[in-house]
């Protein structure tokens, strides 16, 4: 199984947002905090939902 390979990436504070295709040929979109410790990560099917939780993610780190 080939890795996921991430494209359209932003920055958004500490939150990165990519797209990427699963194993099922879908487009997905993945929101992660890239501060140590935090944890936080979302996947969704629109590119919207992963920016808007991006935006209002509170980092707790």
């Amino acid at each position: 199984m080939r890795p996921n390979r991430f494209y359209n990436v932003i920055r958004i504070g500490p939150v990165e947002v990519g797209t990427f295709n699963n194993g099922r040929g879908q487009t997905r979109h993945t929101a992660a905090c890239t501060a140590p410790g935090c944890g936080f990560s979302t996947e969704h099917r629109d590119r919207s939902a992963a920016e808007l939780s991006a935006r209002t993610h509170r980092c707790t780190a």
